[in-house]
């Protein structure tokens, strides 16, 4: 089955799929590798879950107007921007790591010490092991897969949004 042939509320919920897989496999380095997070990977699972939800219920609506699969379509889009923002931001870090490593807290400790503004800006700073590379598939680190990923399913929600009605002109 030709994937640019899929309807609009198939290419959601294949979306939203993805989105589930990978917070799985998140989840299973986690407790069965023994990877433990950090600040950066939480905001990057949270982006997942917003972009794997959006998926989700724009399949459930499955609009036919193009009006609702282009809001459908810059919803997705919105999440899985915020997840570029934040693996490439990550990744960033773990390419250029700084010179001295810190160990910050616990997020517990920091949601507990801090506003949730104060919580963003603490990740953002990068501070904690951030910087470590635990895992790696084909030379690059999750994060980097994760920035991807985050690439591909926008610019794919972009394309069942904006460009699905398209298509069907050129079909036989």
């Amino acid at each position: 089955m030709n994937p640019f042939r899929w309807s609009f509320r198939q290419q959601f919920l294949f979306g939203f799929v993805i989105c589930a897989a990978l917070l799985g496999y998140a989840f299973f380095v986690q407790f069965q590798l023994g990877i433990q997070p950090c600040p950066f990977c939480i905001f990057q699972r949270i982006c997942f879950a917003a972009l794997g939800l959006v998926f989700l219920l724009g399949a459930m609506h499955a609009p036919r107007a193009s009006g609702g699969r282009k809001v459908w379509g810059v919803l997705a889009f919105a999440a899985a921007a915020a997840g570029m923002g934040v693996a490439g931001r990550h990744s960033w870090v773990q390419l250029n790591p700084p010179e001295l490593p810190t160990c910050a807290p616990g997020w517990n400790f920091l949601v507990e010490q801090n506003s949730w503004l104060g919580v963003v800006r603490k990740v953002l700073l990068a501070n904690g092991d951030c910087s470590s590379i635990d895992w790696r598939f084909l030379g690059l680190s999750m994060p980097m897969w994760a920035l991807l990923w985050f690439v591909v399913l926008g610019f794919g929600a972009l394309y069942a949004g904006f460009l699905h009605r398209h298509a069907h002109r050129f079909r036989r």
